[in-house]
């Protein structure tokens, strides 16, 4: 007996062993079972994904001996003929082949006959969008009123191509890509009950290659079986397909992050000795920026990367692939990217490139060593107690004395948070830190303990860097944790806004125009805002 491949071999006879499509399995199982059933359906859907294999089920539902329901017999006459293509009142007809409107006047004159043996006369028409315009007119009429006995399953890769009048006339049902997980489910226990010797790594490959189709998948593994001389392995299937492993874009990972240009490049001779799909090497170096971005979000990244690296690094990649096209070749196209990479690393933690100081102008002044904490005039005795600012974070009150150190150290601090080049949680964590002590390299703040959640290792680092770029030299970042003694820039903002909005306020109400239209016309002032 000849071999049957894969795909056609393990076509699903029956709506239980159909993988996926669970949305569009319900309601005809449903339908079905309840009698409610339309006289035409659509289904769309990309290559491979079971519309025509539906189809087939529902045509087997319709005729079978034993009656109409979701669960087939699969062992009578019909169901038999259906699965071996010969069932005379199943009418196949390929679109993409018979366009012409001849083609589809013969095909509906027949039917208004009663079907020879089955129950309904059902009429599949694949890639249905290629039908031409007459077509589909002489269509319509028979669509819209068919016979009893007749069904109409209409299946397109394309449904924007098919008229809305057709459209309007048919249940339509969107079959969704497969799921890389579902097709190397599917995969695995496949190979087991054909005892074929596989391993983890090329069902991967393989399922992220069939990118959603399962067809795809099947004929990929066909084609990887033959290639391992009877069994399925990682590197035999990479090199069959000029697929890249998690190892490739590992290595490439690890590059990056060392800013080793000679081992991108040598990686990337590499591939191309394989003739590797490059646009895959930059979909899986998009998908791994993915995955640590993510995984940086929720505290949980590795310290190769900033959270500012990865969504720099992810753009450049992204428009690396967008433009791969239209580069000279593929490989330069790649290589270029790559060298973007390193040559836009962020400098200071950020995806905003420190900004530059013009010749002749003075960045910061930073005393060599800035008096900490302990070294400030102590307070007196009978001081007044502190108050709570609009931020929420405790300050000392107008009427208490601040030493001249902890004054400059504030300042100092206020002035270097506004000049740091970064965004997002790292600028959160300066806006409410105080400086406790600043001899570079050292660097110590003390963070509000109602902020504390937002301090990570990442987080550290990033700092650590917008502050390199600031201050102009190495810097050894610490932050602690706990009530802060003193104003905060964030407290000293919302404080300067809470002040400038009194006095808005209170100019406003002192004001003649305003207190003469208040008693004039019997109004108020509702709100003060500022613009």
């Amino acid at each position: 007996m000849s071999y049957e491949v894969l795909a056609r071999k393990l076509r699903p006879m029956g709506f239980d062993t159909l993988v996926g499509q669970e949305h569009v399995v319900r309601a005809l199982r449903h339908a079905l079972d309840a009698d409610r059933l339309h006289h035409a359906y659509l289904f769309t859907g990309t290559r491979g994904v079971g519309k025509t294999t539906i189809a087939r089920i529902l045509a087997k539902a319709l005729n079978c001996e034993e009656g109409v329901s979701s669960t087939p017999c699969g062992v009578c006459s019909v169901c038999t003929e259906v699965r071996e293509n010969r069932f005379v009142d199943l009418i196949e007809v390929d679109a993409a082949s018979r366009t012409g409107v001849d083609d589809t006047r013969d095909l509906l004159e027949n039917a208004q006959y009663l079907p020879t043996r089955g129950r309904y006369k059902v009429y599949l028409i694949d890639e249905v969008h290629m039908l031409s315009t007459a077509s589909f007119n002489a269509l319509l009429k028979t669509l819209e009123e068919p016979p009893e006995h007749v069904k109409f399953l209409l299946a397109t890769t394309d449904p924007k191509k098919v008229p809305v009048t057709v459209l309007s006339r048919c249940l339509q049902f969107q079959l969704k890509n497969l799921t890389r997980d579902e097709i190397a489910g599917y995969l695995s226990t496949m190979l087991t009950e054909e005892n074929v010797s596989y391993d983890a790594a090329a069902v991967e490959v393989i399922a992220r290659s069939a990118a959603g189709s399962m067809r795809d998948a099947l004929s990929l593994t066909d084609q990887a079986i033959a290639y391992g001389q009877g069994e399925l392995r990682g590197p035999d299937v990479t090199e069959m397909l000029g697929a890249v492993g998690r190892d490739e874009v590992g290595a490439l990972l690890k590059a990056i992050a060392a800013g080793a240009t000679a081992e991108l490049l040598a990686l990337s001779a590499e591939l191309a000795e394989r003739s590797a799909d490059f646009r895959e090497v930059m979909q899986g170096l998009l998908e791994a920026f993915h995955e640590l971005s993510v995984a940086v979000a929720l505290g949980q990244g590795s310290a190769d990367f900033t959270a500012e690296e990865l969504q720099l690094y992810y753009q450049i990649v992204l428009l690396g692939h967008r433009d791969l096209g239209i580069a000279p070749d593929e490989r330069s196209g790649f290589e270029m990217t790559l060298l973007r990479l390193l040559t836009f690393a962020p400098e200071s933690g950020s995806s905003v490139p420190p900004r530059s100081v013009p010749d002749g102008e003075a960045g910061p002044e930073v005393p060599e060593t800035a008096p900490t904490s302990a070294e400030a005039a102590p307070s007196a005795p009978d001081a007044p107690s502190a108050e709570a600012t609009p931020s929420g974070e405790t300050a000392p009150s107008a009427a208490a004395p601040r030493a001249p150190a902890d004054e400059a150290r504030s300042q100092l601090w206020f002035e270097t948070v506004s000049k740091l080049e970064v965004g997002g949680v790292t600028r959160m964590i300066a806006e409410h830190a105080v400086l406790e002590e600043l001899a570079l390299p050292t660097v110590r703040l003390l963070l509000d303990a109602d902020h504390d959640t937002l301090l990570n290792e990442a987080q550290l680092k990033n700092l650590g860097r917008a502050l390199e770029a600031v201050l102009g030299d190495r810097v050894q970042l610490t932050i602690d944790t706990g009530p802060l003694p003193s104003e905060s820039p964030a407290g000293r903002r919302q404080r300067e806004a809470a002040e400038r909005q009194a006095a808005a306020e209170a100019t406003i109400e002192a004001d003649s125009t305003v207190q003469s239209l208040v008693n004039d016309f019997g109004g108020r002032v509702e709100q003060i805002r500022p613009i």
